[in-house]
C-alpha cells in the first residue's frame, strides 16, 4: 500500500513539474506575443532601478531588462517595469506576474536551489556594509556593540548581520522596515545608530539624505553579494536569452564595441566581433532570436562599461569605482564566457 501511495505521489509530482515546465517554456513566445517584456524591479533604488521625475525608469537593473528587450523584441524601450518589495519579488516571478526579475537580488544557494528559480549571471558584484552619521564619531562597525540597526526585511542582510555580530561577540537590536526608502527615512529620523545593506545600496540611499555628506560608509565589508537577474526554472531557452543578453554587454566591452562605434565594428575582421554582432556564425537563431540580437543590445543600451558608468559609476551621482566590477583583464572579476 505504501509503495502504491508513493508511486501515485511520484506520478502527481511529475505531472505538476511537467505542467510548470510547459508554462515556463512559453516565456519567449509570451513576450513576443504581447510585444513587451515585463520586468520586476525595486520600489526605487537610485543607480539600480528608480523612476525619474517623468516616470522613466533608470539604473543598472533597468538597463539589464532593456538589454533583454532589445535582444528579443529589437527595441530596448518595450519594457513594462513592475516595482516590487523584497518580500514580493520571488512570488511575483514564481507566479508568472513578471517575465524576469532584475532587482538588486543576491545569488545564494538557498534561492538558487529551493525557490524554483535560476540566476542568470551577475550584473554587479557587491558586499554588505554599514552606514552611520559622522556625528556618531565611529570609524568601524566593531565600535558599535549594543547599537540599533535599520534593516530591510526579506533580504540576505538580516542573516549576515546576525552572523557578523555573533562572530564578534557584540549585541545589537534590529529596527526592521519593508522598503529601502523606509530604512533611510528611519535612519534619517534617528531611529537607529546605523543602517546596513549592500554597499552599493548604502551609497544610493545616502543620496536621499538632506545632507549626504553628513553620513559615511564604514570600511567593513562582511559578505559576498553577487547581484543579478533571475528567471523561473524549467525554461532553458529563456534562461539562455537573459544570461547571454548580460554576457553580450560584457563581451562587447572586452572587444571595444560601444554604442557609438558598433556600426563600424560590424566590418571588423576579428571573428569574435563578427560572431557577437551577427555578421558571422549566427548565435541569435540558436536562441530563437534575430541574428542582430547583440547588435541591438549594444546599439540601444551600450556595453557593460557604458551601463555601469552612467548608472552607478563615476559618471553618476553615486560615483562608485569599478572595483570588483572591472573586467577580469583590468583587475576585476567581471567575466563572460566566449561568444562562439
Amino acid at each position: 500500500m505504501n509503495k502504491m501511495i508513493a508511486a501515485l505521489a511520484g506520478v502527481a509530482a511529475a505531472g505538476i513539474f511537467a505542467t510548470g515546465s510547459a508554462q515556463a517554456a512559453e516565456t519567449l513566445d509570451a513576450v513576443k506575443g504581447r510585444g513587451e517584456l515585463v520586468c520586476g524591479v525595486s520600489t526605487g533604488l537610485p543607480g539600480f532601478s528608480v523612476p525619474d521625475d517623468k516616470g522613466a525608469w533608470t539604473g543598472i537593473d533597468v538597463d539589464t531588462c532593456r538589454a533583454v528587450a532589445a535582444a528579443v523584441l529589437g527595441d530596448a524601450n518595450k519594457v513594462k517595469f513592475v516595482p516590487l518589495t523584497a518580500k514580493e519579488r520571488f512570488t511575483a516571478l514564481q507566479s508568472g506576474e513578471i517575465d524576469m526579475l532584475s532587482r538588486n537580488t543576491t545569488w545564494t544557494a538557498t534561492r538558487d536551489t529551493s525557490l524554483g528559480l535560476n540566476f542568470a549571471g551577475v550584473n554587479y558584484y557587491d558586499g554588505q556594509g554599514f552606514m552611520v552619521m559622522k556625528s556618531l564619531g565611529v570609524k568601524s562597525a566593531k565600535e558599535l556593540s549594543g547599537a540599533s540597526v535599520c534593516i530591510q526585511s526579506g533580504t540576505t542582510t538580516e542573516l549576515n548581520l546576525a552572523d557578523y555580530f555573533r562572530l564578534n561577540g557584540m549585541e545589537y537590536s534590529s529596527v526592521v522596515f519593508d522598503t529601502s526608502d523606509q530604512t533611510i527615512q528611519g535612519f534619517e529620523a534617528g531611529r537607529c545608530d546605523m543602517l546596513t545593506s549592500d554597499q552599493s545600496q548604502l551609497y544610493s540611499l545616502r543620496t536621499k539624505l538632506p545632507d549626504p555628506s553628513a553620513a559615511m560608509v564604514l570600511p567593513e565589508v562582511i559578505s559576498k553579494e553577487p547581484l543579478g537577474p533571475v528567471v523561473r526554472q524549467g525554461d532553458d531557452e529563456w534562461f539562455n536569452i537573459v544570461k547571454w543578453s548580460l554576457f553580450a554587454m560584457v563581451n562587447a566591452e572586452e572587444f571595444g564595441i560601444t554604442s557609438a562605434n558598433v556600426d563600424e565594428m560590424k566590418d571588423s575582421k576579428d571573428p569574435n566581433v563578427g560572431r557577437l554582432l551577427g555578421t558571422q556564425d549566427e548565435l541569435g537563431p540558436q536562441m530563437g532570436l534575430d541574428k542582430e540580437w547583440a547588435y541591438n543590445i549594444v546599439k540601444q543600451v551600450g556595453n557593460y562599461s557604458e551601463m555601469f558608468e552612467r548608472t552607478v559609476g563615476m559618471g553618476s551621482p553615486l560615483e562608485i569605482a569599478r572595483g570588483l566590477n572591472a573586467l577580469w583583464s583590468n583587475g576585476g572579476i567581471m567575466y563572460a564566457p566566449p561568444a562562439r
